[in-house]
Order: C-alpha cells, then structure tokens, then sequence
C-alpha cells in the first residue's frame, strides 16, 4: 500500500466499524487521530487502541500496557506492580496455561514492569487467527487472571530471586541507591522490583484490590503493529475488549511532586566485588517537557564515544574502563545519570570529582555545534532505525504513551531536528549544579540554593492537532517460508573465492542488513593468537589510515547506520544495518575498514581496560564463573590448542599481555577475502552490493593457508559435581552440560530439539519451568538449551536455574526429577502437538527478522546448502512420534554424563539455616 494513503485506509476502517452493528453492547471503536502511519482509536469502556500496519514483514505484535508502575503504589505495595505482572502468567478460567498457549501459537513473548507502567506483548507469525488469538488472550488476562494465594506463594519466591540476581550487580544496586537518595518523597525512588519484606508478606487480597483498580480498560492501551487487516483488528478488540464494561470507579492520579533539591546527596555502597564504580545523578524534566531532547542531546555529548568529554577523559586515560549515562524519560520529572567504571589502580573519589567538574563547568564552557550536530545525528539515527522495525515500536510507543502521550514519539524527533548550542548550554546551567546533584561526597554551601524543575506540560495543549510528516515507506508482505525464501535468494560467488547470498525485497524504511564472514587460519598457525583473533574487527572498527574513530562513527551516524563486529579464532564477522540511500556511503566505508584499518594502539588500550575490568568483575560473579567451568569441562583441550577455554584469571592475563604487533600480524597474515560469507536482505541492488564487496576485497589474499578449525562432539564429559563460592553474592547459578557427538542433519537431532524444547527449550511453558519456577517458585530463570553444529559431529546441551543459594538442594532435585520423568514416561501426544506447533512458528518469527535472516543464509552458505534444510527439518518435526522422542532421549540424555557446577554463597546460606535451626530448638 502506498505510505500516502495508509492514514486514510485506517480512517476508511474506522468508518466501516463505526457503521458496523454492535447489537447494542457496546458503542464501537472512535477514530482519534493518526500520525505518520500510526492510527489511534478509542472504544466506549475507555480503551485506547494503536494499529501500526505493517506488512513487510509476516509477524504481528500485540502489546497490552496497563498505565501502572512502581509510581501508583502505596505504603506496603513496592513491588506490587511487578508481582502482578508476574501473575498475569500464571491464567485464567479461559486460558488456564498462558505460557503453553504462547507457545501454541509460536510466540515471542515477555511483560515488563517499569516506573510508569507494565506491558505484555507477544510476536506472532502474522495470521487473523493469531491476531485474534493474542487480543483474545490479553483482554482475558487483563480482567479474569486467578491472582490465586497458591500462585502468589510460589510466584513470589520467583520474583524475590528476581530481586536477588539484582543485588548481585554493583551497577544495578549503586543506581538504586543513587534514585533512593534523589528522590526523598516521589515513588521514582522505590526500586520497581520492590523491597524484600513487601514481596515476602504481600496478602493475596491485597495484590486483588491492586489488581482489580489499576487493570481496568480506562488505564489501557492496546498497540498492534506489523502484517495484519486493520479491520479485523479492530472487529476482534471490539469483540472481546469491547465487552468489558467500563470501570465505576474514577481512578485518581499521582500528585505527589519532588520538591526541588537543596543540597547534594551522597551514597556510598560497601559490598564484594573488584571494580569500583562512581556516579553522579541530577533531577531534570519529565521526557515531555521541551527541555528534555536538549538535555539527551547533552548526555550524549557527555558520555558518547570516542568524542565524549567524560569518555575522553577517563576511558582514553584508562582512568576509567566504560562511562555510561541515561536522561530519564518519564511521566514526571526524571534524572539525568552518569557512571563510570574505575580501572583498578585509580582512585574512585578522583574518577568521581573529574566527573563533575566536567559536568558541572559544561555550561559555562559551552558545547560546540559540531558536537550538537554530532548527538543530533546519533539519536536520529537511533530513533529512525527503531521505528524501521513494527515489533520494536510497537515496546517504544508504549514508553511513550506512559509519559503522557504516544505522540511524544514523533515530537521528540521534530524536537532533536531544532536542538541548538544555545538550548544545550541552557539546560546544562540549569540542571548541571552541584545542589541538584546526588553523588558520593558532601560539600556544605552558606545559603540554597535550589534549582526548580518545571512541572510537566500540559499535553493537550501542547501537542494539539499534531499530525506528523508523511509516513516510512511500507515494505512489501513477504513470504517467509524457506521455499520462498530460496526461489528469491541469488547464490553467487565473487572473483575472490567469497560465497554470497543475496534478498532482495522492500521492506519498511528501506531497511538492509548484511553480514560479513571472514575465515582464515587453522588449528595449528593460529596458536597463541586467540585474544587478538578476540580484538581485531573491533580494533579494525576503530580507525583507519585516513579516519579517526570518531569520523568513522560520525559517517556511521550521518548514515543511519551501525557495523557491529565480532572475532573469535579464525573468524571475523561485521553485521551492518542502514538504508538502501545510505547503503553506497556505508559500504565505501566499510571498505576501508576491511583494507585499510590503523589499528591504532590508543584504542587498543581501551578495549583491554574495558575487557579486564568486565573480567575482574565476573571473578566474583556466579553466572560468570559458572559459564566459564561448564564451558571448560565440555571443551578439553590443551593450553596450547587455540580451542582451549582458559580460567577467567587466565583470560585477564592473556588480555595484558596482549600486544599490537600481534594484532597486526594477525591482520596482515591471515586476513583476506578469498574465504568467509557474505548475506544481505532488504532493500538494496544486488548488483550495486555485487560491486562494492568485488572492489572491497579485489587483490586481497591471505599470507597463511585457511582450515575450518574442527570441534567435534566426541569429547570424554567428565560428570562432576563442582561447587564455587562467591560470598556475599544473593543470587546462585546451577549450570549442567555436556556434548553429543552427532550434527545438526543427524537423523535424531530434530527429535532430540523437540524433546528439550519440551523440556526446557520453550519459556514459561516447558516442563522445568513449570516445576521449577511455576509450581515452586525456586527459581527466576529455568530451562535448557540444545544447539547442533552443520560441520562437526557436536551438539551441546545445557541445563540451566538462578536460585537463592539456600534453594540450590531443591533445584538440583527439581530438574534431576523431571529430566528422569521425561527418560522413563517420555511426553504425551499433546504435549508433542503443542510443541511441533510451537516450535515451527517460532521459526517463522526468527526468519521474520531481516538481520537473523542474514544470520541464517550466511550459515546457510558456510554448510554449503540451502534453505531446503530448514523445510526438510520442519518436515521431519512434523513427523515426530511420541515414541521418536523417548527414543532420542534415552538415546542421548544421561544427568551422569553431564558436567555440573553450582556456584553461589553457599556458606552463608548454611550458616542462616543453622542459625534457623538453633532459633527453632528453643
């Protein structure tokens, strides 16, 4: 459909459903307004409706948002928000199992809780069954959900081991702290996940009353977006939300504002770790507010590298290892946070003052345009190639909704488009100051002085009768089934030897993702050069002999692009995103990349400061160090094979040691463009990206011979249990792994992928999951994982729960139980049926994303097949019998042939349970 006439196709609906008989229930859906392609509705009870049509791509979301976050609770109800979400899982007399509905159906899913609201969302293979399916779901879930005390009892242990894997993050918890201190009275201070003793003693009356107040059509906005009748969207959501009647109540809204600070905040966090981190947080505007984009403008100038003030003063004096920073969007007046990683060796409370005198003296000292200019084009990049993609807008519209109005998101692009030096200085002074700081130190001052934040707008009265610009372009409906795929596909070789497939197609935005592979070395001469096989493409991303790392990110911007790179021994990999206009420019770039790269060692510092210090941190992590036993015990290799997993220490040291002329080497005697894949899909000319790859690497040969490095599956699993301590850490990982030797055409494998997708392999509605996190409630996350390689006989599996360290017992138990179940009863004919059907439309969501479909036909290229594979393998998952799958099963699946290590504070957890145990005894 043409982009002019999407508004008045929407409005035409609007028409034939407003003229449709409703046989009195209810008035039908109102047509509000719309915007650049996006049309709201209102129906009778209040609801508000978003319908995004987008048929480029043959999945479709739904996304429920309920305007209540961790802002609407009260004394006794911090957490409340996000237990309820949490609930919502758990049915309803209609839906009985929501998770294994999703699943039916094929669903990318989640729901989330923040400040301002919650939302449940869920990606579809676009059909009208599953459009009808998922607003039947949601309208069900947001007024019929059990909210049940046995469900509340183990979901609640669920989300307190949520608020656990929390504390385990320094960042996270100094964040929380730092928002604590800065505001004294608004809830933006609570932690949306809650406070412990809340989620422990919440009554389940309690958690109703909430439940029943807040998730009411009135305080709700639906959001459709992607491939989808327009007409039938609104016939199903006047169906089924249309007959929920609109609530009595009149629902109050917040007042409660933060008075103006008088006097910097200080926050100092002691706990176990080897990094430190400082911060600095200062009030600002809600996201409405006309002074918000200035003031993301501002932080970007700040934080964003390499040109970043903070980034140049600390990360490339490797005082600093990363520096982040945020202006928080909100309904009210949010915060504007800084953080800096300290290299160790430094002094925090320097690292802290350097941050704000920087930040304080910014205003005074002014910006540039050339740095304005610079922050306006990354945010429009950012902000075009989000809203190039339905599913993603469909999550961004309701952040913004939640601020006030869904709107906001066009305005803040018009917004950025007439930022100015004199706007940035301007909030800079205003909000950049010492007394509106919350930070780690206290300086007294002789007088206030208070620094106002302006209340939120009127929204009505600014936006107006805003209609936004004249819409994306709309891709075309595309058949995602790998026949389709294959009969549009263009298979070719360049001169130089590299495969490449090319996908044509109009997608929205004129979107196009490529991905290029680069392979070279082998097992024997690429010995000792894993860390900088590990550095190169990001060092190579860094410079040329002509461009600066900031020219190259400015080109990147100016184009509306990202190259994100990748390397491991014997591979270099570059995923690009842009537009086909930009496409040219972006290549020629890349291009000089790949040719003409400096390498410059002032970068190469900064990596490996930000690579050690993630290191050093993970040496108390449990996942971390978990990941990395599990990983060394199903690939035993020696030190000096460049497959070998080194110890976390051993990585540290590897990175320190680590020199530039090794990384050159690496570049100018393995590196060419004679081996590897290249993939594009989107919009673009096959011949125009034919070319640029011919000249990008015409005449570019390899000094040392090229050999895929094996990995095969026969490896000797030492079945073990090994226990790692990590004091003062409030969340434990249990992590089980092992190899079989078969690949991915092996005649069992799709059994085997069914039988864990059974398992563990499908979200909330697998078999672990149920038991474990559903029924009780010992774990946040839990399941399994099995991946299959195209050209080594090797298949891993993983086994995998986040517990409180005290649970740890009862999850080992838990999975053993129900792996053992699975072996001896194997699963039911429904079980199977749901999951074949699950599975095959998860698949069609996967090859609905152009930069996972690229991912696809490169693998496609490296196996040396086509897309006949993924028909062939739904077909014989199609074909799986109950007896297929307790076969394979028994066949593969051993817990005595599996690795198995728990890592956590175990010893504390001992010492609590005695201390229980003696409190009992008298």
């Amino acid at each position: 459909m043409p982009k002019a006439s999407i508004v008045a196709a929407l409005a035409l609906v609007a028409g034939l459903i407003m003229s449709t008989p409703t046989n009195g229930v209810a008035a039908p859906p109102q047509f509000v307004t719309a915007v650049e392609g996006i049309a709201e509705f209102k129906l009778d009870n209040g609801l508000r409706v978003l319908l995004f049509p987008d048929p480029s791509k043959p999945k479709v979301t739904v996304n429920l948002t309920v305007f209540v976050g961790s802002r609407h609770e009260g004394y006794g109800e911090a957490g409340m928000a996000h237990l309820l979400e949490h609930m919502l899982f758990k049915g309803t007399p209609a839906h009985p199992d929501v998770p294994e509905a999703l699943r039916e159906h094929g669903a990318e899913y989640n729901g989330t809780t923040w400040l301002d609201r919650t939302n449940y969302f869920e990606t579809l293979p676009a059909s009208e069954e599953n459009l009808e399916f998922a607003i039947r779901l949601e309208a069900d879930r947001m007024v019929n959900s059990y909210v049940r005390g046995e469900d509340l009892e183990s979901e609640m242990t669920v989300v307190r081991n949520e608020f656990e894997r929390g504390e385990n993050s320094p960042s996270r918890i100094l964040n929380q702290r730092m928002f604590s201190a800065a505001y004294e009275w608004h809830n933006y201070g609570k932690s949306t996940i809650g406070n412990r003793a809340d989620i422990e003693r919440v009554p389940v009356e309690s958690l109703r009353r909430f439940y029943r107040k807040y998730y009411q059509p009135d305080n709700a906005m639906l959001i459709i977006a992607g491939q989808f009748d327009p007409e039938k969207a609104l016939e199903f959501t006047q169906k089924y939300f249309g007959e929920i009647p609109r609530p009595e109540r009149e629902l109050e809204q917040t007042y409660t504002e933060e008075p103006a600070q008088d006097g910097e905040r200080i926050v100092k966090l002691r706990r176990v770790g080897d990094v430190a981190l400082v911060g600095a947080m200062y009030h600002i505007s809600s996201g409405a507010h006309p002074d918000y984009v200035s003031i993301d403008v501002l932080e970007h100038i700040l934080t964003g590298a390499p040109s970043g003030l903070l980034y140049k003063a600390l990360v490339e004096t490797r005082r600093a290892a990363s520096i982040s920073g945020a202006a928080y969007a909100l309904h009210d007046p949010g915060v504007l946070r800084f953080m800096a990683e300290v290299t160790p060796g430094n002094d925090p409370q320097d690292v802290l003052t350097t941050i704000l005198e920087i930040v304080e003296s910014v205003g005074e000292e002014g910006v540039t345009e050339e740095q304005v200019e610079r922050s306006k084009r990354y945010w429009l990049k950012e902000w075009e190639l989000a809203v190039a993609d339905s599913s993603r807008i469909a999550i961004q519209l309701s952040e913004w909704a939640a601020q006030g109005d869904w709107r906001l998101l066009f305005l803040y692009r018009d917004r950025l488009e007439e930022v100015t030096v004199e706007s940035v200085e301007r909030v800079a002074k205003h909000y950049l100051r010492q007394n509106n700081r919350t930070a780690g130190m206290f300086l007294p001052t002789e007088k206030a002085q208070r620094v106002t934040v302006p209340e939120t707008p009127e929204l009505a009265a600014m936006i107006g009768d805003y209609k936004g610009r004249e819409a994306l372009a709309v891709g075309e409906a595309f058949d995602v089934s790998p026949a389709n795929i294959e009969e549009r596909t263009t298979r070719t070789q360049l001169s130089s030897g590299l495969d490449v497939a090319l996908l044509p197609k109009k997608t929205r935005g004129e979107s196009v993702h490529l991905r290029l592979t680069l392979r070279y070395g082998n097992l024997e001469n690429l010995q000792g050069l894993n860390t900088a096989a590990e550095l190169l493409p990001s060092l190579m991303l860094r410079g040329t002999s002509t461009m600066t790392r900031q020219q190259i990110q400015d080109e990147l911007d100016k184009n509306r692009a990202r190259i994100v790179p990748s390397g491991t021994p014997g591979e270099a990999s570059f995923s690009i995103e842009t537009r086909r206009e930009s496409l040219p420019n972006v290549l020629e770039l890349l291009r000089q990349i790949l040719r003409d790269p400096s390498l410059p060692e002032d970068q190469l510092e900064i990596i490996r400061n930000q690579k050690i210090a993630n290191l050093e941190q993970q040496l108390t992590d449990p996942t971390g160090l978990a990941r990395t036993a599990v990983s060394r015990k199903v690939s035993d290799y020696p030190q000096d094979d460049v497959r070998y997993v080194p110890t976390i220490e051993e990585e540290i040291q590897r990175w320190k040691s680590l020199t530039r002329d090794e990384v050159q080497k690496l570049y100018s005697d393995y590196l060419g463009g004679e081996h590897g894949e290249l993939a594009a899909v989107g919009d673009f000319d096959p011949a125009e990206v034919t070319q640029a790859f011919e000249k990008a690497v015409e005449g570019w040969k390899a000094g040392q011979p090229y050999a895929r490095i094996p990995r095969p599956g026969d490896v000797a699993v030492n079945a073990e249990r090994e226990v790692i301590e990590t004091p003062d850490k409030e969340n434990a990982i249990y992590l089980a792994g092992t190899v079989f030797p078969l690949d991915d055409t092996d005649p069992d494998y799709p059994a085997l992928v069914i039988g864990n997708y059974i398992l563990g392999g499908s979200g909330l509605s697998s078999r672990l999951a149920d038991r474990v996190r559903q029924k009780e409630g010992l774990s946040y996350g839990v399941g399994s994982f099995v991946r299959g390689y195209a050209l080594d006989e090797r298949t891993t599996m993983l086994l995998y729960a986040i517990t409180n360290p005290a649970n740890i017992g009862k999850v080992e138990v838990a999975i053993r139980e129900e792996v053992q179940r699975m072996l001896e009863e194997g699963v039911s004919a429904e079980e199977l049926q749901a999951a074949q059907q699950g599975y095959i439309e998860r698949q069609k969501i996967e090859r609905s994303d152009d930069a996972q479909l690229a991912a696809v036909l490169s693998r496609t290229l490296e196996a040396d097949r086509d897309m006949s594979y993924y028909s062939e393998r739904e077909q014989a998952v199609r074909a799986l019998t109950t007896e297929d799958i307790l076969n394979v099963m028994q066949k593969w699946v051993d817990l005595d042939k599996f690795a198995l290590v728990v890592a956590g504070d175990f010893a504390k957890a001992q010492e609590t349970e005695e201390k229980v145990s003696e409190e009992a005894g008298k």
